[in-house]
């Protein structure tokens, strides 16, 4: 990180520390502040309550200069589409599909490729995947250099194919953390192996539907949402410049998902127990915020990770981050007191004079979390 940042976050992380309980209103105020001196084009911060939202800000351009940021207003999740996808493969296991114990090369065959020197490729199992302890690399894409001809994300199946004689577990499965986009993707295509439908079309049936989230959708956004759909933006120079929509290929199930602040709030409604929906049941979503691996000390405290979703065991808290392209967001949720809280930003730093969103969305997530458990 450049000094400047550095400070910056050191800062901001600091000045969220020292507030205590805290009302909505000081998390909006904080929230407001933020924006305004980071120079992040647009956001929306948004208190969930019995599956709605019951107080909201948006500040700042969906377009800049064209369309702010308002109800209606579409980003990009990011990685928040994991816990879709961990809900999906638990939908499998309860219909009596799949275990979680089960060897994921049975479902997909080409990860027999891959090399796995602390013993055989069949020792991985489909829960190792949802708690990013099967020993996969990070990344997805591992030669991307950012270099305007090289694709942002894999395309095709049969690239990531092409890569697995050569990926090496790094450590013995199950036996620690390490976050790792690709071994979300093999559960996409798990899902897709075993229910005969692509990603996208199961979640939107047995999700999506069931929940009434009429404006979510994956990767590019189609024509009758695009005129709502928030551009995102870097910073260049003081100026915001936009990266334009984009498809998240072939790792659609680990970071593609779009909807409104709205739909995701049904989502937390659901995980509350506020939305009362024929998803997964009560004792699968408990089964999915144990914690499996440990992950560390971090900015709300001890956190692990359970199947798919991040935990905040210190605060009783439960969510998940996202970070793609310019757009930032994080959900945060309380289990037993059925409430959460929604951010989404849709703009990074671009050159040295850009914000450090990161550090932003964190001190935003902090006051969020001392809120909820005040």
């Amino acid at each position: 990180m450049r000094p400047a940042r550095f400070l910056l976050s050191v800062l901001i992380l600091s000045a969220a520390s020292s507030a205590h309980a805290q009302d909505w209103a000081s998390v909006e105020r904080e929230h407001q502040r933020l924006i305004a001196s980071s120079g992040i084009v647009g956001s929306t911060l948004a208190l969930v309550e019995g599956g709605a939202v019951t107080q909201r800000q948006d500040l700042g351009w969906a377009v800049v200069d064209k369309r702010p940021v308002d109800i209606q207003t579409l980003f990009h999740w990011a990685s928040i589409t994991k816990t879709f996808t961990g809900v999906a493969v638990m939908q499998l296991r309860d219909r009596g599909l799949i275990s979680l114990e089960d060897p994921i090369v049975e479902y997909v065959p080409e990860l027999r490729q891959a090399h796995n020197p602390f013993g055989s490729m069949q020792d991985i199992t489909v829960g190792h995947l949802m708690a990013h302890a099967a020993g996969f690399r990070g990344s997805t894409w591992p030669w991307d250099g950012g270099e305007d001809w090289q694709p942002w994300e894999p395309t095709a199946w049969s690239q990531l194919v092409a890569m697995m004689p050569y990926t090496d577990i790094a450590f013995e499965p199950g036996s620690r953390f390490q976050y790792s986009n690709p071994g979300i993707v093999f559960l996409g295509s798990m899902i897709e192996a075993v229910t005969g439908d692509v990603f996208e079309a199961y979640i939107e049936k047995n999700i999506f539907r069931p929940l009434g989230m009429r404006s979510a959708y994956f990767d590019v956004a189609p024509w009758h949402l695009a005129e709502h759909r928030s551009e995102n933006y870097r910073l260049v120079e003081g100026s915001p410049v936009a990266n334009g929509d984009f498809n998240t290929g072939i790792t659609v199930s680990n970071g593609g998902l779009n909807a409104t602040v709205d739909d995701l709030a049904k989502w937390i409604g659901f995980l509350t127990g506020a939305v009362d929906a024929p998803v997964l049941s009560r004792e699968s979503l408990a089964e999915m915020w144990q914690e499996v691996v440990p992950v560390g000390e971090m900015e709300l405290g001890h956190e692990g990770m359970g199947l798919t979703f991040w935990l905040y065991p210190d605060r009783g808290l439960v969510g998940h981050t996202g970070s793609q392209r310019g757009f930032f967001s994080f959900m945060l949720f309380d289990p037993e007191e059925g409430r959460g809280v929604l951010a989404t930003f849709n703009t990074a730093g671009g050159d040295e004079t850009g914000p450090d969103t990161r550090a932003v969305l964190n001190a935003v997530r902090l006051a969020a979390a001392e809120y909820l458990r005040e």
